[in-house]
């Protein structure tokens, strides 16, 4: 049981949200835009989150598109995992959205809310980092589209009133070949240790992560490293492993050295499988 009192909204166009919380801010409440709410619900129930108000973003038309359109793959913040591990129009995220907790909740969880949560993991932008995705964001001042790389600085750089509305996928990352390998301590639905997300762009490896280090990493210097003929395979992994671009997590699943042991396993396993890149 959540332990206070809130209001909730469900407008049906981005720009009646906006002017809800608007109006909201101004009569002194703290509004939040709410998708699936299955972190809003867990952690008020722990007193770790408020709110005066709930805007629910689920009955917008834009945050609920999933389609092929005009060469790329549009989905709305506010499709569940579920809804895209079983359309299954790009193979690597939906593997990925499969291992993030299990069906019950998957069918509870929204793109938005896996990408824009407090949880460090946030497992759903490693595919979409590779591939280069553009999000369509709203807000007071514009809509605006933009490079989800230029946006993402160890988490997505959103104003409190902005909407995640869209994810752009250009529809020639879907079919390359691909891996996604999630190590964990216990079970195969847990947090990972690490999980890798890779996508092979005509001999090209694009690699990125998450449980490495307090955000998800996708390094352009690694992928250099990764990529550079004139040196070998283990040359590759041991600077790859130098060059991690943050501090290497180190928690009760495991610490920093066993980290960069699973992860120097991860790499190779990747040469093996993407074998004109090794």
């Amino acid at each position: 049981m959540i332990p206070f009192d809130f209001e909730y909204y469900k407008p049906t166009t981005v720009e009646e949200a906006i002017e809800l919380f608007n109006n909201l801010i101004s009569l002194g409440k703290k509004p939040i835009y709410y998708g699936g709410g299955t972190e809003f619900i867990s952690m008020a129930r722990m007193f770790n989150r408020y709110a005066d108000a709930v805007i629910d973003i689920k009955g917008i038309p834009e945050c609920n598109t999933f389609e092929l359109k005009n060469g790329n793959l549009i989905i709305g913040s506010a499709v569940t995992l579920t809804n895209i591990a079983e359309k299954n129009y790009f193979p690597l995220l939906s593997l990925a959205v499969k291992r993030i907790a299990d069906h019950t909740i998957q069918d509870k969880i929204t793109l938005g809310g896996n990408l824009l949560g407090t949880i460090i993991y946030k497992e759903a932008i490693l595919p979409l980092l590779l591939s280069n995705s553009r999000v369509v964001i709203q807000g007071n001042v514009c809509k605006k589209t933009v490079q989800i790389m230029d946006l993402f600085d160890k988490k997505l750089q959103l104003s409190e009133d902005e909407i995640l509305v869209e994810v752009i996928i250009d529809a020639r990352f879907l079919s390359l070949p691909y891996s996604h390998v999630k190590r964990t301590k216990n079970e195969k639905i847990d947090y990972p240790l690490i999980t890798m997300s890779a996508l092979n762009d005509n001999g090209k490896v694009l690699v990125a992560f998450s449980g490495l280090c307090e955000y998800p990493v996708r390094s352009l210097e690694i992928e250099r490293i990764l990529n550079d003929t004139s040196i070998s395979r283990d040359e590759k992994i041991k600077k790859s492993i130098e060059n991690i671009p943050g501090k290497i997590l180190n928690d009760i699943s495991g610490s920093s050295e066993y980290r960069k042991f699973i992860l120097h396993d991860m790499l190779s396993e990747l040469f093996d499988k993407f074998k004109e890149v090794g």
